[in-house]
């Protein structure tokens, strides 16, 4: 990719390198204890929780893969990202935010330690790291294909970069670096977005001019803003009820997959109180539906700005490709500084998310009596390991979108019943919950091997990818995964309370959680505020 004033550009990313070695550092002296470290004290205010909640996901696929695949497939093809992300956090925001602050948790998995018991929470913890794994590696992919495009620097050598800056800062600061570098991120990214738009409105001659270039590959045009199934398309090419769960896939993968993951729940449970946790989810909520809108309309007019002919690895380029065209040199420098930061700011969320949890409900269910000072240290150790095997993983990684919206697939087959069901059904159990969870897996992987051999291998054109058929057949079998795994969770729990009696929802102290006053539109319980 040549561009005039790289070296413009690569000055912008080595000073946003800098800043966030410098604030990692600065957020090193703040971090006294383990809550310090992976909650940020639970000081943040909203000003801070709302950025930062946000930042959670917007990166890699929000930005440049949401603008690919719009160019591919139009809006239908992002509405995993940002439209069912955005549902994540106003279903958590209405249904379960109050609860997890009230209770106190640290990780994701307290809820199952708790509720459930130790064999569901060891379980949930190895399959969570492992998406996070994914997770981080969709970024660190991310960040060197930049750097490769930038500097024709092998794709390798940019990704060790990327991973080992992350892994220091975060090493460093923990959750408070991550939140103080996501407020400067965020302005930086949504500012460099609406600057782009704006250049292209101005360059073709206005909104209507803009609209006029839209179009996407793969899509019948005029369908390219339908984020529904169309009768001429379907949902990415599949018709009838295997085009009903891919699509419905598409809404819940983040809608409900995102949930019971550990890095949205660190954020709403470091914020200063339980009102804030709330409110800031739903301004998270608004600003990401607000800017994510843009990566896949700047996607979208790509398809005549710049032409239909990009194939592969090219389309993930189009959100650098269209700043370079249409920002003057420093706004184009600042704007892909901003993204590389936000490649970061995911990055360092999911390997603090990964850490936590290795510590929180690996380690101290067969150790409790260890001290605070040897847990932050493993804690941080964790994370060195969790960086490096991610940085492995990425180094086989094709896809960035794809990559990232699999992790949370993962979790909705397995944990997402036994989590926002068992909030509030009082006879769910830990049997009941186990068996969800396997059950979803299980049939997650038999369905994705069936689909993709009795239908989706059958209808792939010629010359289509094998690796796209397996990603098609791995949505289109999630939906019925998910729905499995919540019937296995109702049926076994009813037939199995005698011999396993359901817990109470408690605190992280083993206190029961007050119910009352649980959702978005509730008055905070007396003391929730202090």
């Amino acid at each position: 990719m040549e561009y005039e004033y790289t070296g413009l550009i690569i000055g912008g990313i080595v000073l946003i390198l800098i800043v966030r070695m410098i604030i990692g550092y600065w957020t090193s002296k703040k971090v006294e204890t383990t809550v310090d470290y992976v909650l940020a004290g639970r000081r943040l205010p909203l000003w801070m929780a709302a950025p930062s909640i946000m930042a959670t996901w917007f990166a890699a696929e929000t930005l440049m893969g949401s603008s690919s695949e719009a160019y591919q497939y139009g809006f239908a093809g992002v509405v995993f990202d940002p439209f069912g992300a955005t549902l994540c956090l106003v279903i958590a925001g209405i249904f379960v935010v109050r609860l997890a602050r009230r209770a106190q948790y640290i990780t994701i998995m307290d809820f199952f330690q708790h509720r459930y018991g130790t064999a569901m929470s060891v379980v949930g913890t190895v399959t969570q790291i492992i998406t996070y794994f994914g997770w981080t590696a969709a970024q660190i992919v991310a960040g060197g294909a930049i750097l490769q495009a930038l500097l024709g620097w092998p794709l390798q050598s940019g990704m060790i970069l990327v991973a080992t800056v992350v892994t220091l800062y975060t090493l460093m600061g923990g959750l408070w670096a991550d939140t103080a570098l996501d407020f400067m991120q965020m302005f930086l990214t949504c500012a460099g977005l609406v600057m782009i738009m704006a250049g292209i409105i101005s360059s073709v001659g206005g909104l209507r001019e803009l609209f006029g270039l839209a179009g996407a590959q793969y899509v019948t045009p005029g369908n390219e803003f339908a984020i529904w199934p169309t009768s001429d398309d379907g949902y990415y090419g599949y018709f009838g009820m295997h085009g009903l769960f891919f699509y419905i896939a598409a809404w819940l993968s983040l809608g409900l997959g995102s949930i019971p993951a550990q890095d949205y729940l660190q954020r709403t449970c470091a914020a200063k109180n339980e009102s804030i946790a709330v409110k800031a989810t739903f301004v998270a909520a608004i600003l990401y539906l607000s800017f994510g809108v843009l990566p896949p309309l700047i996607g979208v007019t790509a398809y005549g700005a710049l032409g239909p002919g990009l194939e592969g690895t090219q389309t993930e380029f189009v959100m650098i490709s269209m700043a370079m065209k249409f920002l003057p040199p420093i706004l184009t420098a600042v704007f892909i500084a901003a993204l590389a930061s936000a490649l970061m700011s995911t990055s360092d969320s999911s390997l603090l998310a990964g850490a936590t949890m290795f510590t929180e409900n690996i380690v101290k269910p067969f150790k409790p009596n260890i001290s605070d000072k040897t847990q932050l240290l493993l804690t941080r150790l964790s994370l060195v390991i969790s960086g490096i095997v991610s940085l492995l993983i990425a180094m086989y990684a094709s896809t960035i979108y794809k990559l990232a919206v699999l992790a949370n697939t993962s979790i909705l087959v397995g944990m997402a019943a036994p989590y926002l069901i068992g909030m509030y059904w009082k006879k769910a159990n830990h049997i009941g919950a186990l068996s969800s969870f396997f059950s979803g897996v299980t049939s997650w992987v038999i369905l994705t091997f069936y689909y993709m051999n009795t239908y989706v291998l059958p209808i792939a054109y010629e010359g289509e990818m094998m690796d796209d058929v397996v990603w098609d057949s791995i949505y289109i079998a999630s939906t019925p995964a998910f729905f499995i795994s919540v019937a296995f969770f109702i049926v076994v729990s009813l037939l199995t309370q005698k011999q396993n009696p359901p817990k109470a929802l408690t605190d992280i102290n083993g206190k029961l959680v007050d119910t009352k006053n649980i959702f978005a539109w509730s008055k905070a319980l007396k003391g929730a505020e202090e």
